[in-house]
């Protein structure tokens, strides 16, 4: 594959030239670069291409929720918002707490060739809240341990598996939601429970990553424990720095204007690791019963990019930074960056035409966005993996 005409845009800059793809990585980038023999040629003219997204957090439901999403729905769902991998996390029927379970979505996205997968391994067996042991046995593959849905209340447990993770290299994703306080006071229950693990990760030298950050003080935190050396990450998601004051139910909930603004100044400051989804699919019947979550794959870029790089001046490169080459780096992937050597996985977006969100046209089978109907800048027109085109947009509308 040959990419010409590009505006090439990295976290580490902007060129215009052609780049050139062959055996599913990224072997030279230039200008008037020749087309080997049968090579597929792509005018992308018009457009920027980025390396693809990586999201460190999503819900694909597989196994026992797949009515809601499985792996092929899911990753065609990713692969339409310009992402092609994803970190699963563990909250699955059986919940995922072994490595066999874990392989098998693993291996089932591989099979369906549109978007990789890695799947985090629940912190306590089965959500038990207690027992840890399996932790010991993970094979090296699976470095990501999550407690997303189902928090881990006992400090004790917590600070026993942090310490398995420090000495097995795993990193430990972190709902942080005080069970006992979340049915009380929402934003309480995030703060204290951020503030127990970075004093936890403090102590045991553990990678911990704050999973959507969605507070003022939460991120406050973060960063003072950063500031003292804890090995710490942190990710916001994309819905919480676009509402404040909504009533549309997820978890943690839409804050206030005052969490949004602070969110968004550490973003402009560089200070937030990551763009994460929370990707969280449910049915129109559950969201109606008060099921907390929406998709978030498909409008993630048009949302950031509105709001981040049009509203408030964030370069390209930047918001690339948070969504390809930073969550490349935390999973250990070899791409993200535009660079010879790296893996061919791209995505082409035109950032210069307006266009509105329909979510009954969404590739994944739920549909459950307050963002139906908004206006965006920044749509997806085709995703690239390993030098594979596994999405390309219509051409009959200016809609995504």
């Amino acid at each position: 594959m040959l990419i010409r005409n590009a505006v090439l845009v990295d976290a580490e800059g902007r060129r215009r030239g052609d780049l050139l793809v062959e055996d599913g990585v990224i072997r030279e980038i230039g200008e008037g670069l020749d087309a080997p023999d049968g090579c597929e040629v792509i005018d992308a003219k018009g457009c920027t291409v980025m390396p693809s997204f990586v999201d460190l957090h999503a819900h694909f439901r597989t196994p026992g929720f797949e009515y809601k999403e499985d792996i092929e729905s899911g990753s065609r769902a990713a692969v339409r918002g310009g992402y092609t991998f994803v970190n699963c996390m563990a909250n699955t029927r059986p919940v995922c707490s072994n490595a066999a379970q874990a392989q098998s979505v693993m291996d089932e996205a591989e099979r369906i060739g549109l978007c990789s997968i890695n799947q985090c391994v629940s912190i306590t067996k089965d959500f038990d809240g207690e027992s840890i042991g399996h932790l010991r046995a993970l094979p090296k593959n699976l470095r990501f341990i999550s407690d997303d849905g189902k928090g881990v209340r006992s400090s004790k447990v917590m600070f026993d598996a942090m310490t398995i993770a420090a000495e097995r290299g795993l990193c430990v994703m972190s709902h942080a939601e005080d069970m006992d306080l979340s049915p009380i006071d929402y934003r309480l229950a995030e703060n204290l429970e951020t503030a127990r693990n970075l004093y936890i990760a403090m102590s045991t030298g553990a990678h911990l990553h704050m999973c959507h950050v969605s507070t003022k003080e939460a991120m406050e935190d973060i960063l003072t424990a950063r500031r003292r050396g804890v090995n710490v990450t942190c990710e916001v998601g994309p819905h919480h720095i676009w509402f404040y004051d909504f009533n549309y139910r997820v978890n943690p909930p839409i804050r206030q204007k005052a969490d949004v603004d602070f969110l968004i100044d550490c973003m402009l400051r560089g200070e937030v690791d990551a763009i994460a989804t929370d990707h969280a699919p449910h049915t129109a019947e559950e969201k109606e019963k008060g099921a907390p979550g929406m998709v978030g794959l498909e409008t993630a870029f048009g949302v950031c990019y509105t709001k981040l790089c049009r509203e408030h001046g964030m370069s390209l490169e930047a918001l690339s930074r948070m969504m390809s080459a930073r969550p490349a780096e935390i999973m250990g992937l070899n791409q993200g960056l535009l660079k010879p050597g790296m893996k061919a996985d791209l995505v082409m977006v035109e950032l210069d035409e307006p266009y509105t969100v329909h979510a009954a046209d969404f590739a994944g089978k739920s549909k459950n966005t307050p963002f139906d109907g908004v206006t965006l800048w920044g749509s997806v027109c085709r995703t690239v993996k390993s030098g594979r085109t596994v999405y390309e947009k219509t051409q009959q509308t200016n809609e995504q």
